[in-house]
Order: C-alpha cells, then structure tokens, then sequence
C-alpha cells in the first residue's frame, strides 16, 4: 500500500536539497554563526570599554522594585495589546462582511474605511485621539487614547486576513449551498465563515504581535506600560544601554511566546504554516 503525503507550498516551489546543497547549507550556517558570534563579542567588548557593564548599570536590577515597576508596565502592556486585539478582531470581522456583503455601496464604504486604517500609521492615529478629542471637549483616559487607535489600525488588517480566508473557501461549496436554498447570509454564517476562521486562526494569533509593537508609542499619551516605565527608570538610573537592552529581551521573549502560540493552534487545527 503506497503511502501519499501532502504537499505544503514550500514543496511544491522548491526542489528537496540534494548531498551538495545540504553540504553547502551546513557550512553558510557555520560561517553565520561564527560572523554572529564575533560581532556579540565586538559589543561586549565595546560595552567594556565604553564602561556600560560597570555595576552601577545592573545592580538595580537585583532590586525588587526595580522588576514590579517594570511588572506594573508589562501589565499595562498586556490590557491594552488584549484589549485593542479584541476590538480589532470585531472591527475587522464587520468590516470584512461588509466588503463581501454584494452591497455595493456598503463593500466600498468598507474597502475605504479597511484601506484607511491599513495605510495610516498608528502613531498617527494616537496623536490624532490624543489631540483632536481634547479640541472638542472629551476628555479620554489615557487607557482608550492608546487603544482605540492601535485597535483601529490593526482592524484594516485583520479585514484582509479574514477576506483572505473567505477567498480561500473553495468556491464549490458556496454554489452548492446556494443551490440548496441557502441565502447568502446562511451560507457565510454557516459554512463559509466556520472554515475561514479556522485557516486564519494562526494569523489573527501573529497579528498580536505588531498590537504588542504598536503599544510601544504609549509615552505620546503618557501611559504607564513596559516601555514608558522603563524610560523613567532610565531617568532614575541614567542606564540607558542596560534597560533598554533588558526591555529588548522582554519584548522578543513575549513575541516568541505569541509566535509559538500560533503554531500550536495551527497544528492543532490542521493548517499548515510554511516557514
């Protein structure tokens, strides 16, 4: 009994490395790691020179206190990168029904409002809420004048991951659905969007990522999170290369955790991730 095996994009794209290509692959990645390794070992030396691993720059991080301000920020980091993943995940759903709705009028108010928010920076959308609200009276916490921008940023492009998982229903099953009676609106709620979600799951998950990115710009607004806390430690300490270097790893650990969260619901909802 012959076995069969399913092809992913990257099979179907590239040839499988023969002896010399592995070969060849084994001595650029030797070569990489020793180029890498060098230049850690150029910084560390440069950091010693310059003095910037002198303890007055890491003592306080043996300090208690040090890591619950730093813990308070991460907090503040989390609420508003949940929170504003949240809003965008609904925003982008509405707007991508809409886009898809076959009301012309309604799919170009969407396609607008989607290209909008794709195009526009969020850091201009912060200043914006934190400018214009202030001009006409409303007074936002600083919470919401963080949020509501990254949220609607990151809403334009979750309406195209969510299109993009329509799209990639096949078409088959929606004429057959409508040939059986099914309406339009059935047929997205019940058979299409089920399938779409699940294709684009791992994608929605990775978008966290650049929510998490975005909350960096918190110090327009004057917002407590990782990264404004730690400019004020910076102002206490006058430890720039060492906070600013610690707050690095934070950040990479907490995308790496997301990214990895991504491919554990890929792989246990079936859809294959190429890398």
């Amino acid at each position: 009994m012959s076995s069969t095996r399913t092809l992913s994009m990257r099979d179907a794209l590239y040839e499988t490395p023969g002896p010399r290509t592995r070969r060849r692959v084994r001595i650029g990645t030797a070569i990489s790691a020793v180029v890498v390794l060098l230049a850690i070992a150029a910084v560390v030396r440069q950091f010693w020179v310059t003095g910037q691993l002198a303890p007055r720059y890491w003592s306080f991080f043996l300090q208690w206190t040090t890591w619950r301000f730093l813990g308070q920020g991460l907090l503040g980091t989390v609420a508003v990168a949940l929170t504003a993943g949240a809003i965008a995940l609904v925003l982008g759903l509405l707007l991508m029904l809409g886009r898809t709705s076959g009301v012309r009028p309604l799919a170009a108010l969407c396609r607008v409002v989607t290209d909008f928010f794709r195009g526009v920076p969020s850091l201009l959308l912060i200043y914006f809420f934190f400018l214009v609200p202030s001009q006409l009276g409303l007074k936002l916490p600083a919470f919401w004048m963080l949020t509501l921008p990254v949220a609607l940023a990151a809403s334009g492009v979750l309406a195209e991951v969510f299109r993009a998982g329509v799209n990639a229903v096949p078409r088959g099953q929606v004429e057959a659905a409508l040939s059986i009676g099914l309406n339009r609106g059935k047929t997205m709620r019940k058979i299409v969007l089920p399938q779409a979600v699940r294709y684009v799951i791992p994608s929605l998950i990775a978008q966290l990522v650049v929510v998490v990115k975005d909350t960096t710009v918190a110090y327009v607004v004057s917002y407590p999170d990782l990264m404004q806390n730690a400019r004020v430690l910076i102002t206490s300490y006058d430890a720039l290369v060492s906070l600013y270097l610690v707050i690095a790893v934070i950040y990479i650990l907490i995308n790496y955790a997301i990214n990895k969260a991504s491919v554990y619901v890929a792989n246990k909802t079936g859809v294959r991730i190429v890398r």
